[in-house]
């Protein structure tokens, strides 16, 4: 098995934080750094080029090593700018007689007419010297060549860097830090969050908790109470289920067992029971069982969320009707079935639907009296079923598919009053719906309705 270690949120949002920080202040640093650079030596430049150009044209002829050359005397003091004049002939001549830089091509082609100027930077025994040559007024053949130092420049941009460098890793520390400041109080509620699923899934308290705010959190933990109010009503209807079901097998199994006592009691000779006695406990214990059968199919039927099997198929409805009808006429032949069935193709699961009918016509057929009529029709997927019997009072109607709910008419008659809950629970899962009524001629009118087409193509 293989172990995958993460990183937590808080620690994540915290690095993503302090790499995005460092990010932002490497290319400002970089940026600001390289602005200052090449202001400087801009400066630094125009500043050569100006002050070349003024030697070449505010100049006097003095005489150097002999020869004649037009040469400013304030120049030939100490200065941070030194003086050279090369010629076309690539001579290089010194006002203050010291060493020269290694002047190359650029500077003699200047002296040659070539080149108007250059500026460039020279390296010379690791120093690097920034070189400015204009050509001399009135001299053909003659540059003027101003040489100043950076290594001033290069210090200050040392120190830039170095404070650059110290202040970018003291923002990105202090980035850090922020994000994780950040990270740990936003995701407070998350922990909080936490908390509570643990605790609830410890003590299986199913209460929502408390939401403050209207950012992504509280909608996270509304979507949580809602998840709970869903889980809470799931549980309540579960047990609902099982005390619901415990009653209603309480007295079938009481009769079953009382008669059974009384069966085997004559059977020992302890008791005395006449064959017609015997003949109809044994019906009533046959009936008893055939309840305690159906109320366990039903219970089965309604406990579970979906079919146990997924035969979905193209069905037709009047197909269903047809088959259910023949199922109820052998259980109550009584009473009559008028029926008027189009076709109506649907997809869904066969048993299922007949199951639903099946529950419906049964119904019908308990409330209608003996000799009465039960209409059937099915018309552009609406199944209509309408009895003769005395149909159902308005203080009925909103519990008629409630589980296990029986009017107090119906208190001695056979069900379990789980019939209407699974015909509901049927079309629910079939996309449809099934409404109870009056009809309009007395009894009661059901109606399921099941979204489907005229043809199976």
């Amino acid at each position: 098995m293989i172990l995958q270690y993460r990183r937590s949120l808080a620690s994540r949002v915290t690095m993503l934080t302090t790499m995005a920080v460092a990010i932002a202040i490497a290319f400002v640093a970089f940026g600001a750094f390289m602005t200052v650079r090449l202001q400087t030596q801009a400066s630094l430049d125009a500043s050569l080029i100006a002050r070349a150009k003024a030697v070449a044209t505010t100049v006097r002829e003095v005489e150097v090593r002999g020869t004649k050359y037009n040469v400013p005397t304030w120049l030939l003091g100490a200065s941070d700018v030194r003086l050279f004049l090369v010629t076309d002939e690539h001579l290089v001549y010194s006002a203050d007689y010291g060493g020269s830089p290694n002047f190359g091509e650029p500077e003699f082609d200047v002296a040659e007419g070539q080149r108007a100027s250059v500026v460039r930077t020279i390296t010379q025994d690791g120093h690097r010297y920034r070189a400015a040559t204009w050509p001399t007024e009135g001299d053909q053949g003659r540059a003027v060549v101003l040489v100043q130092s950076l290594d001033a420049q290069d210090r200050v941009l040392r120190r830039l860097g170095l404070v650059m460098l110290l202040l970018g890793g003291a923002g990105v520390i202090g980035a850090g830090l922020a994000g994780w400041a950040v990270a740990r109080s936003g995701l407070r509620p998350v922990r909080r969050l936490t908390r509570a699923a643990e605790d609830i899934a410890r003590t299986e308290d199913l209460r929502p908790i408390e939401v403050g705010g209207n950012d992504e959190i509280a909608r996270l933990a509304s979507a949580f109470n809602q998840m709970l109010t869903a889980l809470a009503a799931s549980r309540d209807r579960q047990r609902q289920l099982v005390a619901d079901a415990g009653h209603e097998l309480r007295t079938p199994l009481t009769s079953l067992r009382t008669n059974l006592d009384l069966l085997a009691q004559a059977s020992s000779g302890e008791v005395d029971i006449p064959a017609a006695a015997r003949e109809e406990l044994l019906e009533d214990v046959q009936a008893q069982i055939e309840e305690l059968t159906t109320l366990i199919g039903d219970l089965v039927e309604l406990g579970r969320e979906e079919s146990l099997t997924h035969v979905v198929e193209p069905v037709d409805l009047a197909e269903v009707v047809e088959r259910a009808l023949v199922r109820v006429k052998r259980r109550a032949p009584e009473v009559h079935f008028q029926v008027d069935a189009d076709h109506w193709w649907v997809t869904g699961e066969s048993a299922a639907l007949e199951r639903a009918v099946l529950n419906l016509l049964d119904n019908a057929a308990k409330w209608s009296p003996a000799g009465g009529t039960v209409t059937v029709t099915l018309s552009a997927g609406q199944l209509r079923v309408v009895d003769e019997g005395p149909g159902i009072s308005d203080e009925d109607l909103p519990h008629v598919f409630d589980r296990f709910w029986r009017s107090p008419e119906s208190r001695g008659m056979p069900g379990s009053g789980l019939g209407l809950s699974i015909v509901h629970q049927i079309a629910l899962r079939h996309s449809g719906r099934v409404e109870a009524g009056k009809a309009p001629g007395g009894g009661a009118q059901l109606i399921l309705r099941i979204p489907g087409k005229v043809s199976p193509d």
